[in-house]
């Protein structure tokens, strides 16, 4: 039976892939004192019943280095949009005209760089932790193997090939991190 187990590593990767994918993302949110539309990412709005992304009621533009617009589509949701942003802990305060919610981008400052740092630090750890169940979710199905008649020589190989994974992604994490972090301080 040991002849025929084959760790879906394929699966692994992708999952593994998956995390930085979603660390990618969430450091896009993250403004580093430049306009950016990925920025208002995770912003949801409160529309029509259900939370929406900000995206799907308005066109996100960046007009200028220090200027995001939204361009609201039904005006009876521009309200909406302005408390969306303010409660995003983006720190950053609306200006409405009509149906256009402009964002100016002030400077940061020290604390706020600082604040920044360590969000972008949380989220690698989140990161970190979806990669670390990947891992255990590998390694459970190598022990299971072991059971089903894997032999020793194959469970320590295999074993081994995901803690190296596994070492190569947490790599990735910490390297992500600490251009996010470089950038984010960069005055």
């Amino acid at each position: 039976m040991s002849e025929e187990f084959e760790l879906d590593t394929v699966d692994l990767t992708r999952r593994m892939d998956g995390a930085m994918g979603a660390l990618k993302t969430e450091f896009a949110s993250l403004r580093t004192g430049r306009a950016s539309a990925t920025m208002l990412e995770p912003v949801m709005v409160e529309a029509y019943g259900s939370k929406t992304p900000i995206n799907q009621v308005g066109t996100v533009n960046v007009p200028e280095p220090r200027m995001v617009t939204i361009n609201v589509w039904d005006k009876s949701l521009v309200s909406a949009v302005e408390k969306a942003i303010m409660n995003s802990g983006l720190g950053i305060n609306p200006q409405t005209n009509g149906t256009i919610v402009m964002l100016p981008i002030p400077e940061l400052n020290e604390e706020r760089r600082t604040e920044l740092a360590r969000v972008a630090a949380q989220y690698a750890e989140h990161a970190r932790v979806a990669i670390r169940n990947v891992r255990r979710d590998g390694m459970d199905t190598i022990k299971k193997a072991k059971g089903d008649g894997l032999s020793e020589d194959d469970q320590k190989l295999w074993e081994a090939e995901v803690q190296e994974m596994t070492d190569s992604y947490i790599k990735r994490i910490d390297g992500a991190l600490e251009n996010k972090q470089s950038e984010i301080m960069q005055v």
